[in-house]
C-alpha cells in the first residue's frame, strides 16, 4: 500500500532546440502582379514576417525569428548572423545586438539588417527598391523621432510606396473581436504583455485612449533573468548549465501563474504536494565513474591515447585559426593598397564594408594579425618539434589508488568495527540526482513579478495596481464598458492560470455585483500579425487611404507623420515654437526729442511742395 501511496516524480530534460536557418523563398507571382503587402510584427522578442495576400498559403507568417544579430567588430556587413542564422545564442550571447532599447526602436543600423533579412527570404531581390507596401507594427505612444527614423529607412532606402504603422495589442484585440462577432466600434481595455515591457491600453469607441495608457517595465525578459539568478544562487555547482536560453525553455513549459500566491506558497509547505508537483529538470552528464575496474596498463594506455588526441586537436586548431588570420590578414593589406594606390573612394567604401573608422584603426588590426601570425606559426613549429620528444616517464607511473593508505601511521590501532561494517552496504553516489535541478516554488515566483515587481526589486507598481489607477480615470459608465471586455494578450501571457488570476484581481478590484470579462487571444503571440493580415486585406493601400502613408504625404508632411486607423497610435503633430520679432527698443529721451524735431521739420518743408502744383494747375486754367 505504501507503494501506491508514493507520489511519483516528474523529471524532464531541456530541449536546448537549435535553429536551422530560413529558407530564401521565391517571390510569388500572385504577389508581383497584385503589389501585395507585406505584413511584418517587429517584436522585441521575435520577428514575424508574411505577405498579405487572400491565398490560403499566405494566411500565417513565412518567417519566424529571434530580432537579434551577431557582428563581431570588424566583420563585413555580409558576415552578420540574424535571427535562425545563429543556432545556438549561447556561444554569441554577447556579440548579441538588438535594434530595441526596451520596446522602442533605436537601433536603427540594425534595424536595416533585419529588413534586409526579411525581403531577402520573402523572394525580393530588386536591387534599391521594394515595391510593395508595408505594414509594421510599433510601440504605443511611440515617439516621434523613432517613427521618423523608421519612415526614412523604409522610404529613403528601400523606396517603399506605402507604410502603415500600428499597435501589436490593438492588432490582436482587432482580430479577435472579430471572431467573436462584435459589433464595431468595440470598447475594452488591453492587457499586453510581451518581452521587455508589459503595457495597459484602454480603448473607447475603437480608438487608443493615449492619454491614459500605461506602461510596467516588467515582461518575460525580467522573468527569465529572475529565474536564472534563483537557480544560479540554489545550485552553485552548475553555473554554466544554467544558462538564459534554457531559463526561457523553463519559463514557457514550466510555469505557472498562481491564483491565489501566499496560498499557494503554504501548499509547497506540505512534503507530499512538493514531491508530487516538484519538477526535476535532468542536466546531460557522464555516467562513467573514473578509475572503476581497470588496470594500470589500461588506464596508462588511455592516458596515452588521450594526450595524443588532445595534441592532434590543438594543432588543428591552430592550424585552423593560422589560416582564417592569413586570410584576413591578406584582405586588410588589400584595403591598404588601395590607400596607398590613391583609390580613395574605394578604399573608404571597404572601411565602412569592414566596419572600421579610419586608416589608423586599420593599422593596428594588420599589425595585430601579422603578430598572431607570427605568434601562430611558431607554436606550429614548436608543436612539430616536441611531437617526437614527448617524454613518456610520466606515463609510466603507475597509479595506486592505496597511495594515501602508505602514510597513515602504523601506530594506530585498528578500527574494531571494520570488520562488522564490511558487511554493510554502503548507499552508491546516485550521479544523476546530483544533476538534477530541482524547480519547485520558482514555478510560481518567476510570473508573479508581474503582478509584485517589488520581487525583483523595481519600485513600481504591478499591472493591476496600475489597471486600478487607469480605470480610476474614467466615469463609472466608462469603467463598466472597459471592464466588460478585458482582453489578455502577448507572449508572456502564456502562463497556466493567468486568466484566472486577472479575474481573481479584478473581482477584488470592483465594486459588489458588478460585471466584467476577462478574454484571451486566441494565440497570444500570433494575433498581432493575422490581425495585421487582417486589416491589410480591409484597408487596400492607396493614395490617401485610411492609414496609409505615401512618399507624397512623406515628403509634405515629414516622417513622423502618421495616418491614423483603428489599430493605430494617436498622432499628435510636433509643435514647434516660432521665434517672436523681438522689438526695438525705445530710444532714450534727448534722441527721441532730437527724431521728433526732424520729423516736424521734414513736414514743414515737404508742405509747399503740392500747393505749388495747385497754383500752377490754376495759371493753366486761367490762361485757356
Amino acid at each position: 500500500m505504501a507503494s501506491k501511496d508514493q507520489p511519483v516524480c516528474q523529471i524532464f530534460s531541456f530541449q536546448d532546440c537549435k535553429t536551422s536557418p530560413d529558407p530564401i523563398f521565391e517571390l510569388p507571382a500572385q504577389c508581383v502582379t497584385t503589389a501585395a503587402p507585406i505584413v511584418i510584427d517587429n517584436g522585441s522578442f521575435q520577428t514575424r514576417a508574411g505577405w498579405a495576400a487572400p491565398a490560403a498559403e499566405y494566411s500565417s507568417p513565412q518567417l519566424l525569428f529571434r530580432s537579434v544579430a551577431a557582428r563581431s567588430r570588424g566583420a563585413a556587413r555580409s558576415e552578420t548572423q540574424i535571427g535562425n542564422d545563429i543556432p545556438n545564442l549561447e556561444p554569441l550571447r554577447w556579440l548579441l545586438k538588438s535594434q530595441f532599447d526596451r520596446n522602442v526602436v533605436v537601433n536603427f543600423e540594425i534595424q536595416e539588417l533585419i529588413l534586409d533579412y526579411v525581403f531577402t527570404h520573402l523572394g525580393l531581390s530588386s536591387e534599391g527598391s521594394v515595391e510593395h507596401p508595408i505594414l509594421m507594427t510599433e510601440a504605443p505612444c511611440n515617439p516621434l523621432h523613432c517613427r521618423q527614423m523608421m519612415s526614412e529607412l523604409l522610404f529613403e532606402c528601400y523606396r517603399v510606396p506605402f507604410v502603415s504603422y500600428g499597435v501589436d495589442g490593438l492588432y490582436s484585440f482587432y482580430h479577435n473581436n472579430n471572431q467573436r462577432n462584435l459589433q464595431q466600434p468595440n470598447t475594452g481595455i488591453i492587457l499586453s504583455s510581451g518581452y521587455h515591457c508589459s503595457h495597459i491600453l484602454p480603448v473607447v469607441n475603437g480608438r487608443l485612449d493615449a492619454v491614459n495608457s500605461k506602461r510596467v517595465n516588467v515582461a518575460g525578459s525580467q522573468a527569465a533573468s529572475y529565474l536564472q539568478r534563483l537557480l544560479q544562487l540554489k545550485y552553485p555547482g552548475h553555473l554554466a548549465a544554467i544558462t538564459l536560453s534554457r531559463m526561457e525553455e523553463l519559463l514557457h513549459g514550466h510555469s505557472y501563474a498562481a491564483v491565489d500566491y501566499h496560498e499557494e506558497l503554504e501548499k509547497w509547505r506540505c512534503p507530499e504536494f512538493y514531491e508530487r508537483e516538484v519538477h526535476r529538470i535532468q542536466l546531460p552528464f557522464s555516467g562513467k565513474v573514473p578509475g572503476g575496474c581497470v588496470s594500470a596498463e589500461e588506464r596508462q594506455e588511455r592516458r596515452a591515447q588521450q594526450l595524443r588526441r588532445l595534441q592532434e586537436i590543438n594543432t588543428r586548431r591552430r592550424e585552423e585559426k593560422l589560416q582564417q588570420d592569413q586570410e584576413r590578414l591578406d584582405r586588410l593589406l588589400a584595403v591598404q593598397e588601395l590607400l596607398e594606390d590613391g583609390l580613395l573612394d574605394q578604399f573608404h567604401k571597404s572601411l565602412m564594408e569592414l566596419n572600421m573608422d579610419s586608416a589608423e584603426e586599420l593599422q593596428s588590426y594588420i599589425n595585430k594579425l601579422q603578430l598572431a601570425v607570427e605568434q601562430g606559426r611558431l607554436k606550429l613549429l614548436q608543436s612539430d618539434g616536441a611531437d617526437g620528444k614527448m617524454e613518456v616517464s610520466e606515463l609510466e607511473q603507475p597509479v595506486d589508488e592505496g597511495d594515501g593508505v602508505a602514510l597513515m601511521d602504523s601506530d594506530f590501532p585498528e578500527d574494531p568495527l571494520s570488520e562488522k561494517s564490511a558487511g554493510v552496504v554502503q548507499p552508491a553516489f546516485n550521479m544523476a540526482e546530483y544533476h538534477q535541478l530541482f524547480v519547485g516554488t520558482e514555478r510560481l515566483r518567476c510570473p508573479e513579478i508581474l503582478f509584485q515587481p517589488s520581487l525583483i526589486g523595481e519600485d513600481q507598481m504591478g499591472l493591476m495596481e496600475t489597471l486600478q489607477y487607469v480605470l480610476a480615470r474614467y466615469t463609472p459608465e466608462q469603467q463598466e464598458s472597459l471592464v466588460s471586455n478585458v482582453f489578455l494578450m502577448g507572449g508572456n501571457m502564456q502562463h497556466p492560470g493567468m486568466k484566472e488570476r486577472v479575474e481573481r484581481e479584478l473581482l477584488a478590484l470592483r465594486p459588489f455585483q458588478s460585471h466584467f470579462k476577462v478574454t484571451m487571444a486566441t494565440r497570444p503571440g500570433l494575433d498581432a500579425w493575422y490581425g495585421a493580415r487582417d486589416w491589410v486585406l480591409e484597408h487596400p493601400a492607396a493614395a490617401g487611404a485610411e492609414g496609409w502613408i505615401s512618399r507624397q504625404d512623406y515628403e509634405e508632411k515629414g516622417g513622423e507623420y502618421l495616418s491614423e486607423h483603428c489599430a493605430s497610435n494617436v498622432f499628435v503633430p510636433m509643435k514647434l515654437a516660432k521665434p517672436v520679432p523681438a522689438r526695438p527698443a525705445e530710444p532714450p529721451a534727448a534722441l527721441q526729442t532730437l527724431t521728433e524735431t526732424s520729423a516736424a521739420a521734414a513736414t514743414i518743408t515737404a508742405a509747399p511742395v503740392p500747393s505749388s502744383s495747385t497754383d500752377s494747375a490754376d495759371v493753366n486754367m486761367a490762361a485757356s
